[in-house]
């Protein structure tokens, strides 16, 4: 989990996009703390560079934010730009990734991946069952 959080590439689990998004949202009012940007305040006017401040700390937080968005619409098969259609992001907290491999990478979760050992099995497999009668799999449970 959080790799590459500054990254495009790859995809990412619902749990990693959940806790990134309160992240983000922690990072912000930390930043805002920090230099003295009144977030709840009425009728008070930040000075100007306490606005300059909280505006360069917004560009990290900004760019987790997209990226970790874009590797979540990986997860759901989609070209990062989906997270542009609004609600989109509220979707992609409770939608499932696709399962197995895709454009993108592997399942995060492991689901349907398909790797050299799996094809190893199956070639063992199909090894008992040409040499040996459904008896002898089913005595030993040969899957």
């Amino acid at each position: 989990m959080f790799k590459t959080p500054f990254s495009f590439n790859g995809r990412i689990r619902r749990l990693e996009y959940g806790l990134s998004i309160l992240i983000i949202n922690a990072y912000i009012i930390l930043i805002a703390f920090i230099v003295n940007f009144p977030l709840l305040e009425d009728h008070v006017q930040p000075s100007e560079t306490s606005v300059l401040l909280f505006l360069l700390g917004l560009i990290p937080a900004y760019w987790f934010a997209f990226a970790q968005a874009a590797k979540r619409c990986h997860d759901r098969d989609n070209s990062g730009w989906f997270q542009l259609i609004p609600f989109y992001g509220f979707w992609l907290l409770f939608a499932d990734g696709f399962p197995g491999k895709n454009q993108y990478g592997p399942n995060p979760k492991g689901i349907g991946n398909i790797d050299e050992i799996d094809q190893i099995g199956n070639y063992l497999q199909v090894f008992l069952l040409f040499f040996f009668n459904d008896d002898f799999i089913n005595l030993y449970h040969v899957p």
